[in-house]
Parts: structure tokens; sequence; C-alpha cells
């Protein structure tokens, strides 16, 4: 179809803008008139054909991607506001490789690219195409002897709004006093583990302030989690939020995991230490320590990078899931918010999609090392979730995130595979209805056995779900259990409903509900035994 001499077609731009950009017709730098090194020696871009082969490899790999309707610019127009993102990521001093990849993704925002996966280019996972923790005992031995050359990678870039924290999520109590942070300083020294954190902008200073007061055998390493410019739905330009500047940016997802530990020279460093091996875990699962069976099996087996997945259940339908591209055969991650509206229901199918992915990753240094000094980044799909400027003020302007998660990695790697594990190893605390389950005695935590599931109880913790009015906040939520969690040894789930006061040494047995619309808080009182429905 011919464009007419005004208008063009973004795919048009897209491809002569990063044409440009690596060919050094449209260059990096601050300022109006641009410039860089001409020194091919020196450039830090690759060269069109490079880019253009990346591309290739994306696009076989990803398959067809889906679009949505975007505005249709000049080619000048587009070419500058493109530039805007750079100048405003150059001026925050955001390294080369950074402002790169967000302009691969502002690329495909342009051209209205959702970065779907379309179930006709996948199919589930049989079960016996994956190995299961279980029956990875006799790799124990080799793993033990590892350890020395391993090290935990903790996610600490969040900062808990949902729950209305306004500091690190991992500075949270947790149990006993000890905060998530603590707990995992302690079960890595009691492992003879090294840690090192992943931090955003957000937690950086609080959590360094925090781990000095924690005295550790190995001091921990960090680095800085990176950012890319919000993009304002309106018009596809920078944020520009002059009430708190901070707010023109966002984390870029776990996904920045790889590009993050490179171009700090953290990977560096571990590897000229001896360290070949990391486990990744979120900073608010404590149920991820580290498993001998586990990294003896990656070893032993030469994995690049492994997965643990778990078996999903009935409350496990939203969330993304684990399949089988079927063009290359290798294993692939669909977020949620990769998926098309119309095959919403298949996805969220359980019976079909057996597994999840539990954001429990081990990678091989060596290999991610070498495989960003050819790739300069790893070019994960992308997500793209619409938010507001301000997420507490809904009636800010609507921007675009631009994010990616580090799992979407293993269709990437080749060789890379996965291990379903237990739900004993996934346990993430996203609101205050984790946070109950944990402080509860379902869970048992001391400094010489670590955080674990009691073993008294049978199953599977319980579904808590509490009124978000009343709970989902954490001042309200400590505020309504003074004396800490009920006892929910013997409950299969919770529900509260209205403002409830729980007393001291509560205990809840059985599939609970506490209904109270009177409108004024009522006590549950000490001692009390609740089972079955519960109408104050």
């Amino acid at each position: 179809m011919p464009c007419s001499s005004r208008k063009f077609r973004c795919r048009e731009w897209a491809d002569s803008f990063v044409q440009k950009r690596h060919t050094g017709e449209i260059p990096l730098s601050a300022g109006g008139a641009l410039s860089f090194d001409k020194d091919p020696r020196k450039r830090r871009i690759p060269d069109a054909a490079r880019a253009a082969d990346a591309q290739h490899r994306f696009s076989r790999i990803y398959g067809t991607t889906h679009r949505i309707d975007m505005e249709t610019m000049t080619q000048s127009e587009a070419t500058a506001k493109a530039d805007m993102f750079v100048r405003k990521m150059k001026d925050a001093h955001l390294h080369p490789d950074v402002i790169d990849t967000f302009c691969l993704y502002y690329r495909k925002v342009v051209e209205g690219d959702r970065g779907l996966i379309y179930s006709r280019d996948i199919r589930p996972v049989r079960g016996d195409e994956i190995d299961h923790l279980e029956k990875l005992g006799s790799f124990a031995k080799i793993g033990a002897s590892a350890r020395g050359s391993a090290v935990m990678i903790v996610l600490n870039g969040g900062l808990g709004t949902s729950m209305g924290l306004a500091g690190p999520k991992s500075l949270l109590m947790a149990r006993e006093g000890k905060s998530f942070l603590e707990i995992i300083c302690h079960q890595a020294d009691r492992q003879h583990l090294r840690l090192t954190f992943m931090n955003s902008f957000n937690t950086h200073e609080a959590t360094l302030k925090a781990l000095s007061a924690i005295r550790l055998k190995h001091p921990p390493t960090w680095f800085v989690q990176n950012k890319f410019p919000k993009i304002l739905q309106q018009g596809l330009i920078p944020v520009h939020w002059p009430a708190n500047p901070e707010l023109e940016w966002n984390p870029p997802g776990h996904g920045d995991l790889y590009g993050a530990i490179f171009q700090s020279g953290v990977l560096a460093h571990l590897l000229d230490m001896g360290v070949r091996y990391a486990l990744v875990a979120n900073c608010d699962n404590l149920g991820a320590t580290f498993d001998d069976a586990l990294l003896g099996y990656m070893v032993e087996k030469r994995f690049p990078f492994l997965m643990e997945v778990a078996r999903r259940g009935p409350g496990d339908f939203k969330g993304g899931h684990l399949a089988v591209q079927r063009q290359t055969g290798r294993l692939l991650l669909r977020e949620s918010a990769q998926c098309p509206d119309d095959e919403i229901a298949i996805s969220q199918d359980i019976a079909t999609y057996h597994f999840f992915n539990t954001n429990n990753l081990w990678i091989d240094l060596a290999f991610l090392h070498d495989f960003l000094g050819r790739e300069r980044f790893v070019r994960l799909p992308m997500i793209l979730n619409p938010k507001t400027v301000d997420p507490r003020d809904e009636s800010s302007p609507k921007v675009y995130q631009i994010e990616t998660a580090m799992g979407s990695a293993i269709v990437l790697f080749e060789g890379a595979t996965a291990v379903e594990v237990p739900l004993s190893r996934f346990y993430p605390v996203k609101k205050c209805n984790e946070l109950l389950a944990i402080r509860s005695d379902c869970f048992l935590y001391d400094d010489d056995s670590g955080f674990r599931q009691n073993p008294e109880r049978a199953g599977e913790p319980p579904v808590i779900d509490l009124d978000p009015k009343f709970y989902g906040l954490i001042d309200r939520f400590e505020e309504r259990f003074p004396f800490g969690s009920p006892s929910l040894m013997r409950c299969r789930s919770l529900k509260v409903r209205g403002d409830v006061l729980f007393g001291r040494n509560v205990e809840l047995e059985g599939d609970v509900e506490i209904i109270n619309e009177r409108g004024v808080q009522i006590l549950i009182p000490d001692e009390a035994l609740v089972a079955g429905t519960l109408y104050l």
C-alpha cells in the first residue's frame, strides 16, 4: 500500500529509525545537534546488519505479534519523539545499552505491537517433558560440592505499594520480629551462601542502610536496576511531572536483571571470584531457599538456565503459564499480559496449561556473560502495562510502562529447561492475605532451621481473602491483629468481610467465613474457636 506524501506506516519509520540509529545518522546524545564517535571500534551500537539479524532471530522465535491502532505520525514527528526519550535518558546518565534497549521496545509501541503470544504458536507442556524435584535426589551430592561456586541473587526492587508501604517490601516484618531481608540474610549465612541484591532506584538507599546493621560471613554485593521513562499515552511522548519527577520513570521489570548485572560489572566480579551459578528469587518468597539437588542437576546436565515451575491450582488461573513453542520446540513463558483477549479462557484453563513460573530461576553465569558479550542485551518480549503517572491517583495522566519478565528468557537460551517443584518453594507475599498466613502457625522459623512449612499441618496453607477495605493496607491490617495471627493449623480457608478485630489466641477451623455488616468494628474475643460461617 503506497504512503501519502505526509503520512507513512509506523513499520516504515521504525525500520528507518533503527537503521539510521545504528549507522550513525540518528545518534545517541543529549542536546539538539546529535553526534557520537564514528569509529566503529569505539561505538557501542552494533551495525545495521547485526541489528537486522537480531530482529530476524527475535521474529523467528516469537512468531506473529498483534498490533493495536496508534496515531499515524509523519517521519519527522516520530523521529523527534523518539529522540526526546533518548535525550531524557542521556540526561539521566543511563548506560547506552539501556537506551538502545528502550528504543527497541519504543519502536514496538509506535508500531502498535502489544507483544502478544498466540495459542496457535504454542502447545501445553506434557508432564513427562520436565523432571520433578523429588526425583533429583541423586544430584544433591554434586550440588553440595558446587555450593562454594554459587550465589543467591535477590530481586529487591519492590516498594509494596499495593500493601500501603512507602519503603522496600523486604524491610517489612515477616516473622519473629525479623524482616524479610533479615531472614534472607540469616538463611544465606546458615547455608554458607553469598548474596547479591538487585535493588531499584526506589529501594537502594534504605536497603544499604538496613544491610549495614546485619553481620554476614560473606558481605553481600549489589547492583541497581535500570529505569525506563514512562510513555504518555496521548502523543507517545515522555512524561513531565514536576510535582514528583521520580514518577516520570518506572523500573523495567525483573527482566532487567540480565542487562543490569552485566552493565554494573557485578557479573564479571562474581565470575572473577569463582562464582559460576546463581539462584534468582523474589525478596518476598521465603520458600525460595538454596537446594543442592537442583544445583547438582544443573551442573551435571550443563543447563544454561533452569526455571522452577509448579502445578497450577484453582487460585493460579489468572497468572501466566509455561508452554512449548511449536516452531522451535523450546519452552516458553506466556505471561497473562501477553495473552490475546479472545484466548484468556484457554490460557486460564489449568487442565490444559498445567505449570506456572515460580520466579525461582537458576542461571549459569558464565553462559550469561558470554551471551551478553555477543548480544549486548537479552531481547525479551515486551510487556506493555497501561498505568497512570501517579499510581495512587487514578485521575493523573494515562501512561504506558515498558516492562519485561526475566523468566521469558527461557525461550531465548538454547538448552534451557524447567523442573517441577512443590508449592513449599513458592509462597510470595503480594498482599496482606499472604502475610497473615506466613505469620501464622502454618509456618515455622528459627535461626537454626530457617523458614519452613509446619510439618504438623496437612496440605497447603489456607486460602485467605480479607476485606481489602479494612485489611488491604498494612497499618489497618496490623491494627486488626494486635496479638498476631490467629491459629490457622486446622483452617482450610478464611474469608472476612467487614471490620473485625481479632483477640488473643483465636483459633480458626475448616472453611471459615466471618461477616460483619453492622458498620462498626466487632471483636472476636480471646481464646475463641471459630468454624463455619459467623455473622457478627
